[in-house]
């Protein structure tokens, strides 16, 4: 497999460090909202990642954290009259409910920072030791300039980097790119722990230095998050931790592109700012999976209602695939005809195509191609009804390249009621006795219902909408 490394700008081939294990780390989310369509993208896509690994026959040890201390936290804590811990596990909560939504699963590990104070205080101390850090009234601060190799993720120069920072009126640091470890408190109703440099909490880079250190070790295979976090938070980190470890930090990054909404940058003050839960109410949250990995996972993407309705349209095909095969598995025939038995002679071309786009730099927008044009040979195949064997072949096989998607994981409801029954029984019985004005009734009845029956050799598929 190979993956674009972001931090030598190239594809390289994957190689963890130890043969059938990656250590993988993603930066989670901020818990003080639900979270966005922006966000979602590399929950979605690293969670994919994550699973195509797994499907290779890799144990992923894959660590996600919370950022459950942070100003957006304290603040909304302060509108609402609560404490900023209440406010964090409230959207830890809620962040697990779209998830599951999204098909995403639960990383190894979901630290918080909160559960990582003194491993953070050790570390900020090793690293004023070191002489990389440095405190000022209770603040402590990295010391850009003492890391030579600084900017080496973003590609900027250190020199480009100071002609463009400042130093805030409050702010203490020797140089203007220097920044916070840890961040003395101010207020008294700020959450704070007690420090050798007083009360106070820790910046937002050193959390993630510390947390993938404690649960993956020094040197991560897999550093993952969005294009967004390059500069600063990933620069930063890296910084951090070779300070502190005099190893490499991760031996490979990878960043997803922006999402726009109708081809403009996604911000509240537009108006046109959609959080998962909000786009829940329209769409299945399959359908905002598909979404998300119908483009290369770099690119930018775009979010519309055409493009939405799109993604629905495609999950819808490959849906009524599954049903159709799996109606297959137990009225099929029992014989094999010839077509079926070269077809199924061919089928495995199809994973071959699959796994193909997915080890180059996970191409999920070409692994969703070579599903779609799996549904296309068998649909023509099983015209006309098909054997249950050859039925089963291609739903295993479309079952196992869906579920490395994350797709079509969330089965529906199939059971039919006694009173729907009967009417399909009773819509038979017509039919049967010629009387097709009665069974064409029924089967508006039906459809008012949401049940749409589908008259096939191996007889009445009955299909809920």
């Amino acid at each position: 497999m190979k993956i674009y490394n972001t931090l030598t700008r190239r594809k390289e081939e994957f190689v963890p460090q130890h043969e059938g294990v990656v250590n993988m780390y993603v930066c989670g989310p901020t818990v003080y909202n639900y979270f966005h369509i922006g966000n979602a993208r590399p929950f979605v896509v690293f969670d994919t990642m994550r699973k195509y690994l797994e499907y290779r026959g890799e144990k992923v040890n894959f660590v996600q954290n919370f950022t459950d201390v942070d100003d957006k936290i304290i603040n909304k804590a302060r509108e609402e009259g609560v404490t900023a811990p209440e406010i964090s596990e409230k959207y830890i909560e809620e962040y697990f409910k779209d998830a599951k939504a999204l098909n995403v699963t639960p990383a190894t590990v979901h630290p918080k920072v909160s559960e990582t104070i003194p491993d953070i205080i050790q570390f900020v101390q090793d690293l004023i030791d070191k002489g990389y850090a440095y405190e000022v009234d209770g603040d402590v601060y990295y010391s850009t300039r003492k890391f030579s190799e600084y900017g080496k993720l973003s590609k900027q120069n250190i020199d480009d980097l100071e002609a463009g920072a400042r130093i805030a009126i409050e702010e203490k640091k020797k140089d203007p790119l220097d920044f916070a470890l840890w961040k003395a408190r101010k207020e008294e109703d700020e959450i704070a722990w007690e420090s050798p440099w007083g009360m106070g909490r820790p910046g937002w880079h050193i959390e993630c230095s510390c947390m993938s250190r404690k649960y993956l070790g020094e040197t991560l295979d897999l550093h993952a998050g969005g294009q967004d976090l390059i500069f600063p938070h990933h620069e930063n980190e890296i910084a951090q931790s070779e300070a502190h470890n005099g190893k490499p930090f991760a031996n490979y990054w990878m960043h997803n592109g922006y999402i726009t909404i109708d081809n403009e940058k996604m911000s509240k003050s537009k108006g046109n700012f959609f959080t998962v839960r909000d786009i829940l109410q329209q769409y299945s949250g399959e359908v905002i999976r598909f979404f998300l990995l119908s483009g290369q996972y770099r690119s930018p993407i775009n979010f519309s209602d055409e493009l939405m309705e799109q993604a629905k349209n495609g999950l819808a095909r490959m849906q009524n695939a599954k049903e159709n095969l799996k109606f297959l598995t137990e009225n099929g025939a029992d014989e094999m005809t010839e077509a079926e038995k070269t077809s199924m002679d061919g089928l495995d071309q199809y994973r071959q195509k699959f796994i193909t786009a997915m080890d180059d730099d996970l191409n999920t927008a070409d692994g969703i191609s070579a599903v779609f044009e799996l549904i296309s040979e068998v649909n023509v195949v099983v015209k006309d009804g098909a054997s249950k064997e050859y039925a089963k072949a291609a739903l295993d096989l479309l079952t196992e390249l869906t579920g490395v998607l994350g797709l079509l994981q969330q089965e529906e409801d199939d059971s039919i009621d006694d009173e729907i029954q009967k009417l399909v029984d009773e819509r038979q019985e017509a039919r049967k006795a010629k009387n097709f004005a009665r069974a064409d009734e029924i089967r508006d009845m039906l459809k008012e219902k949401g049940i749409i029956l589908k008259d096939t050799p191996q007889g009445v598929q009955i299909i809920k909408e």
